[in-house]
């Protein structure tokens, strides 16, 4: 028997077999969770649904998380498919490539509003609405990194948004603890992803972590969805708001997380 057993759950935010998004959906699944996913768009439905599909999800719906009425419909779909879940997951970020290449310094008002809204906002958005379908030891992860806490060149409007979306796991995990569901963050280390190909100089990102790095490597999108599977298990019953690091212990070291 798996961890997951008997659970349906959310991953949200899957765009390619790269995505973080992915390692959690594949580790649900071997850990017999029944899964549902969004996509954003004919282009990425092209690529999410087979991924979905080999993982026998049983929702695949289209899903804009910077729109209110796709919210609502998307969870209306959701329980009326099926009724209940027990968690979701929530693996969603987006800034302008401007934004991340130019000085934090010259950010833009929309640029900053964008960024916030689709990177932080987002999760509190879904949770209002997963919430009413989950009962007593329902759990919700999102996805941070370390930007969020240093300053990583490179990576400023990300950072400053993932910065917001861990105070937000902390106030919804004050707010929803009181129905019996945990919020937590998982900070995984740098992974190629789409999302990471607009951080510049990545490739030398992620030499440096893996040389200030605890056990002298990077991390895997396998290792990513093993830590969120447990998290949104049952054995992790007695965690919340936290952010658990999944970084091969680099956010411990003295090292700077930037590219030298």
């Amino acid at each position: 028997m798996g961890i997951l057993d008997g659970k349906k759950g959310l991953i949200l935010g899957l765009a390619n077999d790269k995505s973080i998004a992915w390692g959690v959906a594949q580790a649900c699944y071997r850990e017999g969770a029944e899964l549902g996913f969004n996509y954003l768009g004919e282009q990425l439905e092209k690529r999410v649904r087979p991924l979905a599909e080999s993982v026998d999800a049983t929702l695949i719906e289209s899903l804009d998380v910077s729109d209110d009425a796709q919210l609502d419909a998307f969870f209306d779909k959701v329980k009326a498919q099926w009724g209940e879940i027990d968690f979701m997951v929530h693996s969603i970020a987006f800034a302008n490539k401007d934004a991340l290449r130019n000085p934090f310094s010259q950010a833009t008002r929309s640029d900053f509003q964008l960024a916030l809204d689709i990177s932080a906002y987002s999760f509190i958005a879904c949770a209002q609405r997963a919430a009413p379908l989950m009962k007593e030891g329902g759990s919700m992860v999102t996805m941070t990194y370390l930007g969020a806490e240093r300053a990583v060149p490179g990576y400023g409007m990300m950072g400053v948004a993932k910065a917001a979306l861990e105070a937000s796991t902390r106030y919804l995990a004050q707010d929803l603890g009181t129905y019996g569901i945990r919020v937590n963050a998982v900070s995984a280390g740098p992974i190629r992803t789409l999302a990471a190909s607009a951080v510049g100089d990545f490739r030398k990102l992620m030499e440096k972590s893996a040389r200030g790095s605890m056990l002298g490597r990077n991390v895997s999108q396998t290792e990513v969805g093993n830590t969120t599977a447990y998290l949104v298990s049952d054995l992790a019953s007695g965690v919340s708001g936290e952010v658990h690091y999944v970084d091969a212990g680099f956010h411990i070291g003295a090292g700077d997380p930037g590219i030298e």
